[in-house]
């Protein structure tokens, strides 16, 4: 989309990546799962910022890499033998017979290390998606978006989800400095010396920042009569219709009254919550992100591919799980292939970040009161 550059807002950048995600757990065709993946990708390196956290894709895709790895370890000491061609065959040891169905060892076929392959590449794209939000969604604007009565659960969710970011960042940072000074950055020898100050650096943000915030009042809240009891039966009685009607979906053999329609009034009725809670809890918000055409639209893109795997897999499309037993080669699916394409358009559709100099960050910029400050 033409326009001046501006950051999106991180909440659309967090749907789009859920749907995407949505499209890869209804999937574990190794091709589509790929495909995702690049979609994300191509997105990440198109409209990430020069943040710290943009870099945090990256890691996300070593840690998907890690999975598929230990889904394949322990598919292979620990998973149900399939039949087919055997590939190795490891020491087995007798179970006693409550453990049946499990075995530990034997023999590893083609088809098993397969259908390890498919289940941990599932896996590790989901992982992917939440790294494409981390890159692309700042998570201290996020926290402007939250509702009131859930400011200080949203606090905690975003200092969680910046945990990575930071880390990347700390990391880079100490391995460029042992670097300037001739010293080991990689291998074993260079673990030590970047392990403590990366922990020593975290601590001490840590304190800063809870300084930082009883300083400023965090968790005080302004006394006023308001209908807590309210907030908090809405509120409890949303989340048990949400799961529910959560497990009405997923269960084939439920009654269709403990599927949609209750998960819609569960989710009714915790936003009303929320809402009555909102009223209790008073804070300010400084420059709010707008939500214009460019959030709908970004939005929009990973519903579809999100809607398009949910309602092929639910009416037994073919192509989203290939058979490992027999074997049987992976297609792309024409429908679900476009469902997936859909969300490669924020590429195009969001509007490009601004990319100011990079300049050395001052004490003030990264201080914990300039971070409170951004955060609202």
């Amino acid at each position: 989309m033409n326009g001046l550059p501006r950051n999106l807002h991180p909440g659309a950048w967090w749907l789009w990546a859920v749907g995407l995600a949505t499209a890869a757990s209804r999937t574990t065709n190794p091709l589509l799962l790929v495909l995702v993946l690049t979609v994300a990708g191509y997105v990440v390196v198109s409209r990430r910022s020069q943040a710290p956290w943009a870099r945090a894709y990256g890691f996300y895709l070593k840690m998907g890499l890690v999975v598929i790895a230990i889904r394949i370890i322990f598919g292979a000491l620990f998973g149900a033998p399939l039949p087919g061609q055997v590939l190795v065959t490891l020491p087995s040891i007798d179970l006693p017979e409550w453990a049946a169905g499990v075995r530990l060892g034997g023999e590893v076929t083609i088809e098993a290390v397969l259908a390890a392959v498919y289940e941990g590449l599932q896996l590790a794209t989901i992982l992917a998606c939440v790294g494409a939000a981390n890159a692309l969604a700042n998570p201290k604007r996020l926290l402007k978006a939250v509702p009131g009565a859930l400011y200080e659960v949203g606090v905690a969710v975003v200092v969680a989800l910046s945990f990575s970011p930071h880390l990347v960042e700390s990391v880079s940072r100490v391995r460029a400095a042992r670097r300037l000074r001739g010293r080991h950055d990689r291998g074993l020898r260079g673990l030590r010396g970047v392990a403590m100050p990366v922990l020593e650096g975290a601590l001490e943000r840590s304190v800063e920042l809870a300084a930082a915030m009883d300083a400023r009042g965090f968790g005080r809240r302004i006394e006023r009569d308001g209908p807590r009891r309210t907030s908090g039966a809405l509120t409890l009685a949303g989340l048990l219709g949400t799961c529910v009607g959560s497990y009405g979906l997923l269960d084939a053999h439920s009654p269709p009254l403990l599927g949609l329609p209750l998960l819609l009034l569960g989710g009714a009725l915790a936003a009303g919550g929320l809402a009555v809670g909102g009223r209790i809890a008073v804070r300010s918000r400084y420059r709010p992100d707008p939500w214009t055409r460019a959030e709908w639209l970004v939005t929009a893109s990973g519903l579809v591919s999100a809607v398009t795997l949910v309602i092929v897999a639910a009416t037994g499309g073919g192509g989203l799980a290939p058979s490992t037993s027999p074997l049987e080669w992976p297609l792309f699916p024409v429908v679900p292939t476009l469902g997936v394409l859909a969300g490669i358009l924020p590429a195009w559709l969001a509007p490009e970040p601004p990319r100011s100099a990079a300049a050395p960050p001052s004490a003030a910029a990264t201080s914990p009161a300039r971070r409170l400050e951004e955060v609202g």
